[in-house]
């Protein structure tokens, strides 16, 4: 499998298309829904719920944009569709409720977020999802794992890593070592077969862009374009861009 023409053949908005100063919030439905206006490519993040759902929400834990507070991988599904939002009076979707949102007008880029402790059953929840679903749609994540998950599980739909040149500040401290290093310059490829490869814009260029296309034969997104100065280097040396924070030209 190829990546198809249509996942470099527009801009990809982050997290949907928002605008806090508008009261169009991340991942949420306004936000999907100002994309598919735009006629923008959706990049999203899933997360699993307690019970095996997956949820359409960029952090693990309840708090940056929400009342309360916790974990989303210790509450129902139920409960985190109650969840409330500030800024607006919109609720956490599922997969299953941004599929039948989008309906195949623009495609979707869904990162699935990761534990890296080997867990499937967010990319097997993902698969049972996208089975019944006829739009364009691929998955990523920056954990190799859950890219062979996608292999394994999701095999008819394009998948991708999300890299960077290094995996050494806070937020990788998680990791064990082995783990961080076994990310650097897509030393998986062979194991993980990705159709395409979303790299940090902040760290291009890099070798494993290159290793990306001349041995891999993968094209390159770029996350998150945002300044200037990142549209012309995202222009330069990558194939499309997933950007924030202003609207490109068709």
């Amino acid at each position: 499998m190829r990546a198809p023409s249509w996942l470099t053949a527009r801009p990809v908005a982050h997290r949907g298309l928002h605008d806090s100063v508008r009261g169009i919030v991340e991942n949420m439905p306004g936000a999907v829904n100002a994309a598919i206006a735009g006629n923008f490519s959706i990049e999203v993040d899933i997360q699993l719920s307690s019970d095996g759902e997956a949820m359409v929400h960029h952090d693990d834990a309840l708090g940056r944009l929400t009342d309360g507070e916790g974990l989303l991988i210790n509450k129902t599904a139920a409960e985190l569709q109650a969840v409330t939002f500030r800024d607006t009076t919109e609720k956490m979707m599922s997969l299953g409720d941004l599929c039948t949102l989008v309906a195949g007008r623009v495609p979707l880029v869904i990162e699935v977020k990761s534990h890296f402790d080997g867990d499937r059953r967010l990319v097997k929840r993902m698969a049972e999802v996208l089975s019944s679903y006829d739009g364009p749609a691929v998955g990523m994540s920056f954990d190799p794992d859950q890219v062979v998950a996608l292999r394994d599980l999701l095999p008819s739909r394009p998948r991708g890593i999300v890299a960077q040149r290094s995996y050494d500040d806070d937020y990788w401290n998680k990791l064990r070592p082995e783990q961080r290093d076994g990310m650097l310059h897509l030393r998986h490829g062979f194991r993980t077969q990705p159709h395409f490869v979303a790299f940090w814009i902040n760290q291009l260029p890099a070798p494993a862009p290159w290793i990306a296309r001349n041995i891999f034969g993968c094209p390159l997104l770029t996350w998150t374009v945002r300044t200037p100065e990142q549209r012309q280097r995202a222009a330069r040396y990558a194939d499309q861009m997933i950007f924030e924070d202003f609207v490109p030209e068709l």
